[in-house]
This record gives C-alpha cells, sequence and structure tokens, in this order.
C-alpha cells in the first residue's frame, strides 16, 4: 500500500468544505483548479498516486507503466459510458462512422478491456465507449479508473457522457430525457458515501450548459419528444423505484401512485439506477459530464417493460443519435471531423502488461 500524504491540498480541500457560504460558482472554480494542471490536463485529488511505481486500472486491465497511456489515450476528449457490453460496442460502430473514423486496413474494433471481463472498453480515435454495468456500486469502481485513466493519459479537458435506458413518470416510452438534477432516494441532489465508517455528501451536479447544448441539437423531425428533467436515482430496480412486482412488496399500489404522484410534483420525469454517483464523482473530478436516457415505459401506467424487442432497440439508438449529434458538433468547430486514425493498443512494457493482465484475472 501507497503511503498516505497528509498535503496542504488536503488541508485546503477540507477548510474550503466548511465554509458553506460560498456560491456555486465559487465552488465550480474552485473545483476546476485543483482538478487541473496549468494545461488543462486532468489532475486527481489524490496525492498518493504520484508516489506509486505502478497504478494498476484492475478493472480495465490497464496500467500506468504496462502500457503507453498517453500513446493510446491522450487523444480522448470523449467518454462516453452505458451498460451493457454490447450496448457499447454498438455505439462504438455507430459514432465511427458518424465521425468518418477509418480503422487501419485488415483490423476491426477491440476491446481494450478485454482482460478484465468486467467492462468492455473500445476505442474510436477520440470518443472512448465504456460498459459500466448496473447500479452505483458498479459505475462507481469504473468512475475511479477511468477518470485516473485521463489522468496518466494526459487528457485534456474530457467531456463524461452517459447514455442509458430509464422509467418515465408522467412521460411515455420512447421519450428521450437529459438530467437537469440528480436526485438520491430522499430527493437530495447528492450521492452519500460512507468513506472510513462516516457519511459524506458529495453534490451530484451535472454541466446545465451541458444540458442545454445537447437539448438545442434535437431535431424537429425526430419522431419522439426529448426533454430536460430531473432524474430519480435509486439503490435497486423493485422495492427502491416501487414496483410492484420484485419478490418483495409491502406496500399498496396505492401507496406506490402516491409516491410516483409525489416524484413527479417534484419535477421528476425519469428513474434510474446510475445519475447520483456518476454525477457526484465527475463534479468531484471537475469534469463536464452529461446524461441521457429514454424512458421504456411511463411508471404511471405499469411496472413491466412490455414493448416489442425492435421498438426497445430503435428507442436505445435514440439518446446516442442525440450524443453522436453533439461530438459531431465539437469535431467540427475545432475542424476535426475527417477520417481519423487511432491506436488500437500500445505496450510499453510487456514484463508488466503480463502482470496486469494476470492482476486483472485474479482480482475479484
Amino acid at each position: 500500500m501507497p503511503p498516505t500524504i497528509t498535503s496542504n491540498l488536503a488541508h485546503e480541500f477540507k477548510a474550503h468544505c466548511r465554509t458553506q457560504a460560498q456560491d456555486d460558482d465559487e465552488t465550480d472554480a474552485y473545483v476546476h483548479r485543483i482538478t487541473r494542471y496549468s494545461d488543462g490536463t486532468v489532475k486527481l485529488r489524490n496525492p498518493n498516486i504520484e508516489l506509486m511505481d505502478q497504478d494498476i486500472l484492475y478493472h480495465l486491465a490497464l496500467g500506468s507503466e504496462s502500457h503507453d497511456l498517453p500513446e493510446m489515450f491522450g487523444d480522448v476528449k470523449f467518454v462516453c459510458m452505458g451498460g451493457t457490453p454490447k450496448r457499447m460496442e454498438n455505439f462504438a460502430d455507430f459514432i465511427m462512422e458518424e465521425i468518418g473514423y477509418k480503422l487501419p486496413a485488415g483490423t476491426q474494433l477491440q476491446d481494450i478491456s478485454a482482460y478484465s471481463y468486467r467492462y468492455s472498453m473500445y476505442k474510436v480515435g477520440p470518443v472512448l465507449c465504456v460498459s459500466h454495468g448496473m447500479g452505483t456500486p458498479s459505475v462507481s469502481i469504473l468512475m475511479h479508473e477511468l477518470i485516473k485513466l485521463m489522468y496518466h493519459a494526459k487528457c485534456m479537458d474530457p467531456i463524461f457522457l452517459r447514455i442509458g435506458t430509464c422509467g418515465g413518470v408522467g412521460i411515455e416510452g420512447g421519450t428521450c430525457i437529459i438530467t437537469d438534477d440528480a436526485l438520491d432516494g430522499q430527493l437530495r441532489n447528492s450521492h452519500e458515501f460512507t468513506i472510513l465508517g462516516e457519511t459524506v455528501h458529495r453534490p451530484a451536479k451535472l454541466d446545465k450548459k451541458l444540458a442545454r447544448e445537447l437539448k438545442s441539437l434535437a431535431s424537429a423531425d425526430d419522431p419522439y419528444d426529448t426533454i430536460i428533467g430531473k432524474t430519480l436515482c435509486t439503490n435497486d430496480f423493485y422495492e427502491g423505484q416501487g414496483r410492484l412486482d420484485g419478490a418483495f412488496c409491502e406496500f399498496s399500489e396505492a401507496d406506490k401512485m402516491a409516491y410516483l404522484e409525489k416524484l413527479r410534483d417534484h419535477g421528476v420525469v425519469n428513474i434510474e439506477m446510475e445519475s447520483t454517483i456518476f454525477a457526484a464523482l465527475t463534479h468531484h473530478a471537475g469534469i463536464k459530464a452529461a446524461v441521457v436516457c429514454v424512458a421504456l415505459l411511463n411508471r404511471l401506467n405499469g411496472d413491466q417493460v412490455n414493448a416489442p424487442k425492435e421498438v426497445m432497440h430503435e428507442w436505445q439508438q435514440r439518446p446516442q443519435i442525440l450524443v453522436s449529434r453533439y461530438i459531431r458538433k465539437v469535431l467540427q468547430q475545432h475542424g476535426q471531423l475527417k477520417s481519423l486514425f487511432g491506436h488500437q493498443g500500445s505496450i510499453k512494457s510487456p514484463r508488466r502488461f503480463k502482470l496486469v493482465q494476470q492482476e486483472s484475472q485474479a482480482h475479484d
């Protein structure tokens, strides 16, 4: 284990947390100042990492000394993530066409984290496509390692985008929803952590300007609505979301409906299981982020997802289309929307590379 460091930065941050009078703009400026180097690359809020001989990202099957991370990932501008490996593989194929990325002849997209057996990761030029699993614990593990990856790769101002599915609250299936505020089960705009036995709340803040920019890219020709609203993030799929169809249910349908109406009155338009941890960790890291989901049903009308498979497949493409429009727009603004040739793998030390594979396969 690396030594624990008590630094001036840590004391500065604790003092900052005790100062409640600062407004959001001052807080955001502070977070950005301590999470960026002067050249704009990502700076970690953990001084221990700099003292480590190698930082092994177990769940991604990557290491800071086994792989040339700046060579592999230094050009990443967008980190897009979603629940399942297949969804993110499909998104990688889709975004490759959208931005005009060309693979070298005779090659195909490679799952960079295949040896982790946990998450899947595909790189398409400046776009990283990663599966995050289901629920806040899985997302938390991935986010820690992705943020560290951005640091080791010396990425400049990356943008994180979550693409997912959800249940609508008074919103019909097929509606594309951009999260404004991410709320926990008690309708707090924060995520609760237990660290060294103590409860810590971190703001679950997403970039509102980015949310508005995404909303502006919805087309009048889209055969569906795209809206912005509050998202409820729960700890499970059944009881935590007021479902009547779990293995256990100790409330009535009237109780459920009263709860859902309470959510709607509070401005909640959808329910899922990842937004607060995603928002809290990206905000804590000073990373601009947004969540775009498609509703698979209106929870006011029932609990079961009954849409035909082909309909659900088309619905799940809708957040991908919106996010791809944003990526294309940014790349076009920077004159980068053209055929791009990326790097699918760069091994700096074969010996350390093998050790990282062994560590990832053995780590539970």
